[in-house]
């Protein structure tokens, strides 16, 4: 993208029409300062304990997209420049993101975590939710002994959503009574609030007006409803995504796709495949007549586009940005966002 000021054109379609960039290119922008993040992460999680940093050591083999911390660092930069409190705001991002992570999996009863045997697997879960809450006070000592207490502020909110969100999925779940804009309040809990905490941080790490802390909030807002979105039409797909498909629907989890397909169908229709969303165990062909039946009813176009617009949303909120390359990384990721195949 030119070096220029976002006109409307780009604003539009334009830009999530357009081939999307690899996530490896998007991170160049700032490949030597998420160098300096994977030091700060391994200091933060360092301990004397020799198991403690087993599983440490095993935690930092795999390595994620790390899309959290580039969040936080692309916006910081765009937003003036990286600063020590920036990398302190990613590694505080990643360090509760990483115990989220560890916990789910005990939840979950999951046995791996990307491609790899989850922590609970390998040490049982009573050494994985005592591993998880370390990684969570080691972000809490890393954010006082800066006295970053805006910082922990702002990921203590959304750590707090996180909870607020999966908890209230599970409630929905059980009755299958989730409408959209229950959906919504759903997804911007457990996904988008911590987007936006990375956004809000790396604006705050460099001292940014809270004029734009509030543009970065929204920005990230909104990103993560188009990352959610993107997410759900997963389970509706053919394709291997690293998740098992169909998971949503075996595990009774309601998505846009299939809250628009049920809106839009006849009651005998509702019912019929509410009956096969509420059996505990579902077939091969259970999963498919669903996805025929939200295909039919145009559920996937309607988050396909819902999506798109959420990510129209947040480049919006890039438009009053300086031209930098920073910026236009951060433009990059909600093409990468919406167009990701995993």
């Amino acid at each position: 993208m030119a070096d220029s000021p976002l006109s409307s054109s780009e604003l539009s379609a334009e830009v999530l029409d357009s081939p999307a960039p690899s996530l490896y290119d998007i991170q160049r922008v700032v490949a030597d300062e998420l160098k300096e993040f994977d030091e700060y992460f391994r200091e933060a999680m360092r301990s004397e304990v020799g198991l403690l940093d087993k599983i440490t050591q095993y935690i930092l083999r795999q390595k994620g997209k790390r899309i959290r911390p580039t969040l936080v660092l692309l916006t910081a930069k765009a937003c003036g420049g990286i600063t020590e409190t920036s990398y302190r705001g990613a590694a505080l991002v990643e360090l509760m993101h990483t115990a989220t992570l560890v916990h789910d999996d005990v939840v979950d009863d999951a046995q791996e975590r990307r491609g790899l045997f989850s922590i609970n697997a390998l040490w049982k879960n009573k050494i994985a939710v005592l591993m998880g809450d370390f990684l969570l006070s080691q972000g809490l000592l890393l954010s006082l002994s800066h006295k970053d207490y805006r910082l922990l502020h702002i990921l203590s909110e959304a750590v707090s959503r996180m909870s607020e969100g999966e908890l209230l999925q599970i409630e929905k779940s059980r009755h299958l009574n989730i409408d959209e804009d229950t959906y919504y309040r759903i997804i911007s809990d457990k996904t988008a609030s911590l987007i936006a905490a990375c956004t809000m941080s790396g604006g705050y790490s460099v001292d940014a007006s809270e004029e734009r802390i509030k543009q970065m909030r929204a920005f990230g807002e909104s990103l993560g409803l188009a990352f959610q979105i993107r997410d759900d039409l997963f389970d509706f797909g053919t394709a291997d995504v690293g998740k098992p498909l169909g998971i949503d629907l075996q595990e009774k989890k309601i998505t846009l796709p299939l809250i628009h397909a049920l809106r839009s169908s006849s009651k005998k229709e509702r019912r019929a495949i509410l009956k096969i969303v509420r059996q505990d165990e579902k077939d091969w062909n259970d999963i498919k007549r669903i996805r025929r039946f939200v295909q039919e009813r145009g559920g996937i176009d309607y988050a396909r586009n819902a999506m798109r617009q959420h990510a129209r949303d947040a480049l919006h909120q890039l438009a009053s940005l300086p031209p930098t390359p920073a910026r236009d990384a951060l433009v990059d990721l909600v093409a990468f966002t919406v167009a990701r195949s995993r």
